[in-house]
């Protein structure tokens, strides 16, 4: 049931990013907003129904299998879209996008972190799947299992190790990249997951995690929103 719910928002999401490019191509930033709103709900929808298959036998090999899978498939299907505000920061800082557009990137991915969210409650109140049972009971479900210095130098590391990952492989054949990308998230899912959920996308973060931002707003945007976006930073100046 899981499986099928995440086939038909991505379904639903192709449908609605079709639509968008046929309608609204001449109002260009409406487009754009949309089309990154869209994808960034499909990643964050998907993610947060992923989480919950997470304890599914045997462990970790199905959350693994399931992570490089929809890595593939969402690298298949949202081309063109960043769907990680840290993505967005690379085309401002070189001069390739305007600060305006690239804040309309950003407002889009977060309010598709917050949209996504609120679906998927809705989705787990109708308890369709055993998986979704109590679901809505959960609180901050604390991603983070060690200490905040060692987490935030785990999603610093992660990011850069990510983004200068996505500069190396832009030459690829689009076909081989998406699974030279999911591969590298899924490893990096499996070396780091259990410390602080290997994120590295602060949209996702929040999607995830809203309660833990409501409750320790401090260290997990540090960890979490700073981390990631200071180490794009790292690699725009290494470059």
């Amino acid at each position: 049931t899981s499986l099928l719910l995440m086939a038909g928002i991505m379904a639903a999401v192709g449908l609605c990013r079709r639509w968008t490019r046929r309608r609204l191509r001449s109002r260009h930033r409406l487009c754009t907003f949309l089309l990154e709103m869209f994808s960034t709900f499909q990643v964050c929808a998907c993610t947060n129904e992923l989480c919950l298959l997470g304890n599914t036998e045997p462990k970790p090999h199905t959350a693994l299998t399931l992570t490089y899978g929809f890595t593939v498939l969402h690298g298949l299907t949202l081309a063109g879209s960043t769907c990680n505000p840290c993505g967005t920061l690379q085309p401002m800082w070189g001069g390739g996008m305007s600060l305006k557009m690239g804040g309309l990137k950003v407002s889009a991915q977060l309010a598709a972190a917050v949209l996504a969210r609120a679906f998927m409650r809705f989705i787990w109140s109708l308890e369709m799947a055993e998986p979704h049972f109590g679901a809505l009971s959960q609180g901050c479900s604390n991603p983070m299992q060690t200490t905040e210095t060692q987490a935030f130098c785990i999603e610093l590391l992660f990011s850069v190790v990510f983004q200068l990952t996505v500069l190396r492989v832009e030459s690829v054949n689009p076909k081989y990249r998406v699974h030279l990308i999911a591969l590298l998230i899924t490893m990096l899912v499996y070396a780091g997951g259990n410390l602080t959920g290997a994120i590295f996308n602060p949209a996702l973060a929040f999607s995830l995690h809203p309660h833990c931002f409501y409750d320790k707003f401090l260290s997990y945007s540090l960890v979490y929103w700073i981390a990631p976006s200071l180490g794009k930073f790292l690699i725009l100046h290494l470059r």
